[in-house]
C-alpha cells in the first residue's frame, strides 16, 4: 500500500488529486496539508510515505529533501505550468509534475516513484493533446469568459471571489456556471476542476485564461 501525503494550498487541487488517487487499490491518502507547518509534521509522523508537494507552498526544497530522506520518504514536486525547476534540485527529486497533470499521469507517477523510479512530466504534450478529442471539443465550446471562470475554479476560488476578480455579480457567476456544467457534463465545481485537470488541453487553455486575469488585475 502506497501511503501518500498531499500538500497544496489550493483546496480544489488537493481534493481532486485525492479523489483520483483514492480510487486506486494500492494507494491511500494519509494526510492533506494546506501549509508547510502541517506538511513538516506529517512527514515526521508518517515515515516512508510518498510526498506530493506543490511549489506554491514555497518550500525550502533542500531542507524538505533532507527531511524526506531522513524518514525514508519520496518527494514529488507539483509545479505551476510554466515554472522551471533548478537543475540541482530537479536531480534530487523523485518526480516532477505540472499542475495541469492528467489523472492517469498522476497515478503513473506515484506508482513509478513507489518502485524507486523517477518520473518527470514532459513539457511537450502535442501528441497527447491531439488524442484528447473530448478536452479539445469542450475547450472549443467554452467562451473566453467561461474559460476564465474555469481557471478560477481550478485555483479554488469561490463564486464571490470570482465575481470580484471579473468585475461582476455573484449571481452572474452562478448563471455562467450552469452553462459551463452543461457544456462539460459535470454537476459541481469539484467535478469541473477534476475534469479540467484530467484533460490537459483544457487545463492549459484554462491556465492561459488565468494568466490573463492576473495580468489585468496586477
Amino acid at each position: 500500500m502506497n501511503r501518500i501525503i498531499l500538500a497544496d494550498n489550493q483546496a480544489i487541487f488537493r481534493a481532486g488529486a485525492a479523489r483520483v488517487l483514492a480510487l486506486e487499490d494500492d494507494m491511500r491518502i494519509a494526510a492533506q496539508c494546506e501549509d508547510m507547518q502541517k506538511l513538516s509534521s506529517s512527514i515526521d509522523s508518517l515515515r516512508g510515505s510518498i510526498v506530493i508537494v506543490s511549489s506554491s507552498l514555497r518550500p525550502d526544497m533542500k531542507e524538505l529533501l533532507a527531511r524526506a530522506e531522513i524518514v525514508g520518504s519520496r518527494l514529488i514536486l507539483v509545479t505551476e505550468n510554466s515554472e522551471q525547476v533548478a537543475e540541482e534540485i530537479a536531480l534530487l527529486l523523485d518526480g516532477i509534475l505540472c499542475r495541469n497533470v492528467a489523472g492517469t499521469d498522476l497515478v503513473d507517477c506515484v506508482r513509478r516513484v513507489s518502485r524507486g523510479q523517477r518520473f518527470v512530466q514532459r513539457t511537450n504534450v502535442t501528441t497527447m493533446q491531439a488524442a484528447d478529442s473530448v478536452g479539445t471539443r469542450v475547450r472549443d465550446r467554452l467562451t473566453p469568459k467561461e474559460m476564465q471562470i474555469v481557471a478560477l475554479i481550478v485555483q479554488g476560488c469561490k463564486n464571490k471571489d470570482i465575481a470580484m476578480q471579473l468585475g461582476t455579480k455573484e449571481q452572474v457567476i452562478k448563471n455562467y456556471l450552469r452553462g459551463i456544467y452543461d457544456k462539460t457534463g459535470v454537476s459541481d465545481r469539484l467535478e469541473l476542476a477534476l475534469f479540467t485537470i484530467h484533460h490537459r488541453v483544457l487545463a492549459e487553455a484554462a491556465a492561459r485564461a488565468g494568466n490573463l486575469i492576473h495580468m489585468k488585475t496586477a
